[in-house]
């Protein structure tokens, strides 16, 4: 049974979470114009004796029309992680809402239970992520609301209606990827190194998969042998690719890190690289057809 004072109607209030954004984000949302994403309403409140977050009556307000036919909401708990990668994140407790049908204000969940220690609300963010599922092309994120904790008052329950905003990735670690151009043989070989990630929540064992597309043609893709999940992952592992033209084509190379056995499958974080990125990732692409039959390694942020 739910407290009493959390069943109270209440105001709406804003609540700023620009402290939390990440300047590094990788917009995933881009169709959708931000007068026209919606909004979200919950209450939260965090319990102390309990060390527990509570958030309750999660519901959406008009979503787009492209939303409304199947609509989702993901909750992710980040925290701060202490490291030399910038903006580490570790994502302590993740949960997926299940899909609301032909509603422009879903409700979502009447109660999500988080478990969180006094110590890690001064660094912890909830991010709230509405998705809409197709079952005929990709899936799109229409926005994302984030809450810094450490402005929540203890015991105290907050209503509050936000707007969706454009949706970021956040930093969970970094792969380290080398890349070799084999010309006469016609192929790119990628080299799948180390991971540097968060301290695991869980004991489950990582793998890999590597995805190759040149030309939006997706070849087949490869995956590592299991490693044990570990601040520190080494792979030490090759993947072959068909490629005849690797500088002039349109290519990319995604590397995602999943849990073993984990159903549905569980993303812990990806990397993307090839010609048509921006920045580093391209700076690794143009490197390796300068270095033919050289392998170029080079560390990328793994994203989620």
């Amino acid at each position: 049974k739910l407290p009493a004072e959390l069943d109270e109607p209440g105001a709406c209030l804003p609540f700023s979470s620009a402290g939390t954004e990440n300047p590094n984000g990788v917009s995933s949302d881009s169709d959708f114009p931000r007068s026209s994403r919606g909004e979200l309403k919950f209450s939260l409140r965090y319990c102390r004796e309990q060390r527990e977050l509570l958030l309750t009556g999660l519901e959406a307000r008009a979503l787009p029309s492209r939303g409304r036919a199947r609509s989702a909401v993901r909750i992710r708990l980040l925290r701060q992680v202490p490291s030399h990668i910038p903006g580490l994140q570790c994502v302590v407790h993740e949960w997926q809402s299940p899909v609301v049908k032909d509603c422009s204000g879903p409700a979502f969940a009447d109660r999500v239970v988080c478990s969180l220690r006094d110590a890690d609300v001064e660094r912890s963010t909830l991010k709230l992520e509405v998705q809409c599922f197709d079952k005929y092309s990709r899936n799109a994120v229409l926005g994302e609301v984030r809450v810094a904790l450490r402005d929540l008052k203890a015991s105290e329950s907050l209503v509050l209606c936000e707007d969706l905003q454009k949706s970021t990735k956040d930093v969970v670690g970094e792969v380290l990827v080398s890349l070799r151009c084999l010309p006469v043989s016609q192929r790119v070989e990628v080299g799948l190194l180390k991971a540097k990630t968060a301290p695991a929540c869980s004991a489950a064992n990582v793998y890999a998969r590597i995805d190759v597309s040149c030309r939006r043609h997706r070849q087949k893709p490869q995956k590592s042998r299991p490693r044990a999940h570990a601040p520190l992952i080494i792979f030490n592992e090759t993947f072959l690719f068909h490629m005849p033209e690797p500088s002039a084509w349109d290519c990319t190379v995604l590397v995602s890190l999943y849990e073993v056995d984990s159903d549905p499958r569980h993303l812990l974080g990806q990397a993307t690289l090839g010609n048509s990125r921006p920045s580093d990732a391209a700076d690794h692409w143009d490197l390796m057809t300068k270095s033919v039959q050289q392998p170029v390694a080079k560390w990328h942020p793994l994203l989620i």
